[in-house]
């Protein structure tokens, strides 16, 4: 028995005095995620261990460490918050209000109906419109939207899947109004279909060619606008919807692998657009779980693209993510309790080595975030950057028994579902199985079990509550905005050149039923102010719409 080991048994033994006169206070200590944490880490948890294969240096494969050699050293992480409301005008006031404040990039939030390809004036669209993001029907909304913006010197992220084509083709639009080149347009599109299926439910169109349309995106965007994110792949659904750590980066990693095999299959090289793929996670409370998640994926991700697909430029093995604090994790009772849990989630996605970030509101599980709420959040990010030195050392937890162990642990986890994924088909097939929303569904049971029994305490919820009843400001829209967006709807319509239209949704149908690439045509309607919800019924009419995965 080596020396390490038997100072290890030694301590064991020389604790069971002390835990006969102070108990631990609880059977079990779990993460969030329900995995059971032991009250010390020793090298013996990392016997199998290696510094250069399991970890190296930042900027260096596997990238666990972090993917820029001096990280927040050289430049923060780009600080966003996710906004847009009401309409194009008061999302635009807010946008610029945000960027007085310091923030580094846009991140827009749509509306339902423009989620899944409505029209403002759409009977499904009653009672939705502004609600929880910005409507945007045709290019004039967009154009409003980025009023006094330049977006040659902003960088967007776009929250949108299904729709993603559309609303890609009229920010280029917008950027050539400007007098912006598409190739010096810089942001991402979410465009992440697959896990609508799984856990957000915004699709519109079947999988498979939902993918085509990510691919064309890929494709596109390789010629013509190369600085953009093509895709942002989102375990932060995944994991809102209820999963664990382990299954929100295993389900996303899975499905990130079927995108690239696609645009493989489609022809594409893998290096002219893997440089181009962009994350989206979410951090909870556990703030070691998190920064382990995050150090996993990286360094999972980076194995995947140089081993399974040889990818042989580093830039494709790279993991740049984004990370929102987590969103299911607020609470509505004592709500400014919220800021606390956003400040540790804050930090973890920090240590974790993110490269841009937005921070949820404190009140946003009461309403939409007041103008307040906003500047708190983004406040939050700028003390942990400036004040707090988080952002000095790469990597600070690096090398604790802790993290690293929970690092093997979670890549353990995810890898296993990636190899059951693979057993089944694949992304798709395992989604029209219902094995990932099973999954999901399981360990959001669990999870809530937690709760309710109080063995998972949630401060002000079911432990340490108050009488008193909630006392904040709360953003109300105006129901007049959905009748003034209904009118701009119809005077584009009454004003545009319909003849032009029809051309161009022809031309989308003729792309659409065949194999020529769809971003073109879309761009063109766009630009003849097709509606997005004309677009997306020609889309509707070639490729189907999709019906609930019913899952028992």
């Amino acid at each position: 028995m080596s020396q390490s080991k038997k100072e290890w048994s030694r301590y064991h033994r020389d604790l069971n005095p002390t835990l006969k006169k102070a108990p631990q206070r609880q059977p079990a200590f779990t993460t969030s995620s329900g995995a059971e944490v032991d009250a010390l880490y020793s090298p013996e948890d990392l016997s199998s261990f290696d510094y250069n294969r399991d970890l190296g240096y930042p900027g260096e494969f596997p990238f666990t460490r972090g993917i820029q050699p001096t990280m927040y050293r050289g430049r923060l992480w780009t600080m966003r918050q996710y906004a847009g409301y009401a309409s194009a005008e008061e999302s635009n006031k807010r946008y610029k209000y945000l960027l007085e404040q310091g923030q580094t990039g846009l991140s827009v939030a749509f509306d339902l109906p423009t989620q899944i390809g409505y029209d403002s004036d759409h009977p499904l669209a009653r009672g939705e419109v502004g609600k929880v993001g910005v409507p945007v029907c045709t290019l004039q909304d967009m154009e409003l939207l980025f009023k006094d913006i330049p977006l040659d010197r902003v960088s967007t992220s776009m929250t949108i899947n299904a729709a993603a084509p559309v609303l890609l083709a009229m920010y280029i639009a917008v950027g050539k109004k400007q007098g912006v080149d598409p190739a010096r347009l810089d942001g991402t599109i979410q465009n992440d279909i697959l896990k609508e299926y799984i856990a957000r439910g915004t699709y519109i169109f079947p999988p498979r060619p939902s993918i085509r349309l990510t691919t064309d995106i890929f494709q596109y965007c390789s010629q013509h606008v190369p600085k953009w994110n093509t895709i942002s792949i989102g375990g932060y659904h995944i994991r809102e919807a209820g999963s664990t750590a382990g299954q929100e980066i295993g389900f996303a990693l899975a499905n990130a692998i079927c995108y690239v095999q696609s645009a493989v299959d489609a022809g594409l090289d893998v290096d002219s657009f893997a440089g181009r793929i962009s994350w989206i996670f979410q951090t909870h409370n556990n703030l070691f779980e998190e920064v382990a998640k995050l150090r996993a994926a990286r360094r999972m991700w980076a194995r995947i693209m140089r081993e399974r697909f040889h990818a042989r430029d580093p830039r494709s093995w790279m993991f740049r993510t984004h990370v929102q604090t987590g969103g299911s994790t607020l609470v509505a009772q004592q709500p400014y309790n919220n800021i606390v849990r956003a400040t540790v989630q804050t930090l973890a996605a920090v240590m974790g080595g993110v490269q841009s970030l937005a921070v949820s509101c404190y009140d946003e599980a009461l309403c939409l975030p007041t103008e307040e709420s906003v500047q708190l959040a983004l406040r939050t990010q700028q003390i942990i950057a400036y004040e707090s030195g988080a952002a000095d050392t790469v990597d600070p937890f690096g090398g604790s028994y802790l993290v690293e162990s929970l690092t093997n642990r979670i890549e353990l986890e995810a890898q296993a579902y990636i190899d059951k994924i693979d057993s089944l088909g694949g992304a798709v097939s395992a989604i029209e199985q219902g094995f990932q929303q099973r999954e999901i569904q399981e360990a959001s049971y669990r999870a809530q079990q937690r709760v309710e029994s109080g063995s998972q305490v949630v401060v002000g919820m079911n432990k340490f509550t108050s009488k008193q009843p909630v006392s904040c400001m709360l953003l109300k829209i105006d129901p007049a905005e959905s009748k003034k967006q209904q009118a701009r709807l119809a005077r584009v319509k009454a004003e545009r050149d319909n003849s032009q239209v029809k051309a161009a949704l022809k031309h989308l149908e003729v792309a659409a039923r065949g194999k020529d690439n769809t971003m073109p045509p879309i761009l063109d309607a766009v630009e003849a102010y097709a509606s997005l919800g004309e677009i997306c019924n020609v889309l509707r009419g070639a490729f189907g719409v999709q019906k609930e995965f019913l899952v028992f």
